[in-house]
């Protein structure tokens, strides 16, 4: 994950056509996709736990996924990063390989979950973990070590299955990426970190399958790209956790508006006895769509959180550099706050979504 030398004009106009050309080649895959799940049949039919009216192709997200690994891979070259690249492609491949399987035909959640918890455990196991800041358990400490290793597991297998809950109407999981990366590489690079041009890499393969899923899908991601995000964005935000000139908490901040909607709602279906790992239509967005908002309008509300909200306490948390040495304060007080606020507005949406739907049944 080096950081291209921007003293360099040469390197500077390289690294841009390197985005455009990981762009372009997302663009290109999306449309092979969508001949080919035309071909194969891959089609989502509209249905009761559907958002969708139209029979619509699925599996797109696999250009994200090559796109992705293509562009990491010529910038690896670029930057002499190979090792970084080699270690995190297999788990990328194979989350990616587990969600395309599933978008083919159904795949237990039980083998799903085994290759989560695997791509977890890979990007535990050293050298990666000291590079995110994860302690790797020893002889001294292993307890605590071996505690911060298995909620760190957790938490990724969660991105995972939290990106493919949140992944039902049009262009909103691609927005969602598309800004994390953006707002995490514009962070990491102010402060000189490493690590940028990587998420800027799956920033452009997000953008260039972007305009096939929004305004109007004509291919939905399918697992196969929101597992790979999910992966993705869970082991960005561990590598700027890892930077001690930013505050640890950025990264899940950023990520709030996905991770309230998708564990507050995992949470009330648990606590009313609902078979929580079933499908349904009741995150946040989706009673949205259902109460009469257009796609795109979701995903403006979504959109307008990020950018008035998340992104300006990220930037507030971050106002002042530290010393050469020192780590930036955690921003846990900034977090909770935000969680906070999240959860509260979670809870409001969703009752006055309850309340239109009650009205107009009683209409």
């Amino acid at each position: 994950m080096a950081t291209v030398d921007g003293t360099s004009a040469d390197a500077g106009v390289g690294f841009v056509a390197l985005l455009v050309a990981t762009g372009a080649l997302s663009a290109l895959a999306t449309w092979l996709a969508i001949r080919y799940a035309r071909r194969r049949r891959l089609l989502d039919l509209p249905g009761q736990r559907r958002s969708h009216r139209v029979p619509t192709p699925r599996g797109g997200g696999v250009a994200i996924v090559v796109a992705m690994l293509a562009g990491g891979a010529a910038l690896a070259l670029a930057t002499g990063a190979g090792g970084c690249f080699a270690l995190l492609a297999p788990p990328v491949v194979g989350v990616a390989w587990v969600g395309w399987l599933d978008d083919h035909g159904g795949l237990s959640m039980l083998k799903r979950l085994a290759m989560h918890a695997a791509a977890a455990l890979w990007v535990l196991a050293a050298p990666l973990a000291p590079a995110f800041g994860v302690p790797v358990p020893g002889p001294v400490g292993a307890l605590p070590s071996a505690a911060v290793a298995l909620v760190v597991a957790l938490a990724i297998v969660w991105s995972i299955n939290l990106h493919n809950f949140m992944d039902g109407i049009d262009g909103l999981l691609a927005s969602q990426a598309l800004f994390v990366f953006c707002a995490l590489a514009a962070l990491l690079a102010a402060r000189g970190a490493g690590g940028a041009d990587a998420l800027l890499v799956g920033a452009a393969a997000c953008a260039g399958f972007l305009p096939f899923n929004f305004p109007r899908a004509r291919v939905f991601m399918g697992d196969v790209g929101s597992g790979a995000l999910g992966f993705a964005i869970a082991v960005a935000v561990l590598w700027q956790l890892g930077t001690p000139r930013l505050a640890a908490t950025s990264g899940l901040v950023l990520c709030s508006a996905f991770a309230t909607d998708a564990t507050c709602t995992l949470v009330s279906r648990i606590v009313r006895g609902r078979r929580w790992y079933s499908a349904h239509r009741e995150h946040l967005y989706q009673w949205l769509v259902r109460c009469g908002f257009s796609h795109a309008q979701v995903v403006g509300i979504y959109m307008g959180w990020n950018l008035l909200i998340a992104l300006p306490v990220v930037c507030w948390m971050n106002r002042a550099v530290p010393a050469a040495g020192a780590r930036a304060p955690a921003g846990l007080g900034a977090l909770l706050l935000v969680y906070a606020a999240a959860a509260a507005l979670w809870w409001r949406g969703k009752r006055g979504c309850l309340r239109t739907m009650r009205s107009r049944h009683a209409a």
